[in-house]
């Protein structure tokens, strides 16, 4: 079936500083910068794109860098923790002692419905956690960094799970399983597990019940948006044409020139639909994606208006390797 969800695409977060969190993601967590572009909608703001080595869908964790945003609160209806995917339990500890030794706000090693996982905290208060790929079956995963600083056996491939938590727990589900086919896996009191597609760590959603806290306020530190992979075109087209028929609110197609877009909000939640293709190599080789800025075809035209205000960094291997050296 075309319109089949294939598991989850990126997740999008928010940063006050574009420099800050390159850093954390490339030198801590050991992720490959592999997009270095505007935010389309605002072309004065960076959007960076870390993932495997290559770039994959279904291994990108994206950021808009507003600098001058206030801190997110957190709070339910929202997207609360983003999940990094590594090959197994061994991996964990790994990244345990690594976050010691970094000073990574982080919780002990635990299980999150039967897969062990590390929760920890970028500087900013962004939510994640690592999980386990050890007895894990479904969504194949990215192929890690190769010129990362992680070992190639422990590093970071995909995304995990993505957690929601919402106050409006029965009815979110049930637009999950009706709108976009999602199963539902185990449930425990206030939360379930579903997937879609090929299961497993990649084609995840915890969704958590709490209808007691406070409201959450986007800023820096909170999740954006969560996109979910379809096949190509034509499987976004008909995507199009079910939100039509069932009166859902959409924006319309829209090309990143990276991957065609479908965006739709449930209840408080944006769930972004996004193509597997073109992909990132598609303006920059393998060797260097990520480390000069990339404008799409329809922004070339403004790139010295934009490189005008847009602060620059330094992205290139060979600065990451020397502070690798150092």
């Amino acid at each position: 079936m075309t319109q089949e969800l294939l598991g989850i695409h990126h997740v999008t977060a928010m940063t006050h500083s574009a420099e800050q969190n390159y850093h954390f993601m490339t030198e801590v967590l050991g992720m490959r910068l592999v997009k270095k572009t505007v935010n389309q909608d605002d072309i004065q703001t960076y959007h960076t794109f870390y993932a495997d080595d290559q770039g994959l869908a279904g291994t990108d964790l994206t950021f808009f860098d507003f600098p001058n945003i206030q801190q997110g609160v957190r709070g339910t209806n929202s997207i609360t923790r983003t999940a990094l995917r590594v090959p197994n339990d061994a991996a964990l500890e790994y990244y345990r002692d690594r976050f010691k030794s970094y000073q990574v706000k982080h919780e002990e090693i635990q299980e999150v419905f039967g897969t062990k996982v590390l929760p920890f905290e970028e500087e900013d208060g962004q939510r994640y956690q690592l999980i386990s790929d050890e007895h894990n079956q479904g969504v194949r995963p990215g192929t890690p960094w190769q010129e990362g600083p992680v070992p190639k056996e422990m590093a970071i491939y995909g995304l995990g799970p993505v957690e929601i938590t919402v106050a409006y727990y029965q009815e979110f589900k049930q637009l999950m399983q009706e709108v976009y086919g999602f199963r539902i896996v185990e449930e425990e009191p206030d939360a379930t597990l579903l997937e879609i597609g090929e299961g497993g760590n990649g084609g995840q959603m915890i969704l958590r019940h709490n209808s007691k806290g406070r409201q959450s306020v986007q800023g820096y530190g909170e999740v954006h948006h969560v996109a979910f992979r379809v096949q190509d075109q034509t499987a976004l087209q008909e995507w199009l044409e079910k939100y039509q028929a069932l009166e859902i609110r959409n924006s319309g197609l829209v090309d990143r020139f990276y991957f065609g877009a479908l965006y739709a909000r449930m209840g408080h939640i944006l769930i972004e639909l996004s193509t597997d293709g073109p992909g990132f190599d598609t303006d920059e080789p393998y060797e260097t994606m990520g480390e000069s800025l990339s404008l799409p075809p329809f922004l070339e035209g403004k790139r010295e208006q934009i490189e005008s205000v847009i602060r620059p960094f330094d992205t290139s291997l060979d600065h990451l390797r020397h502070k690798k050296n150092q």
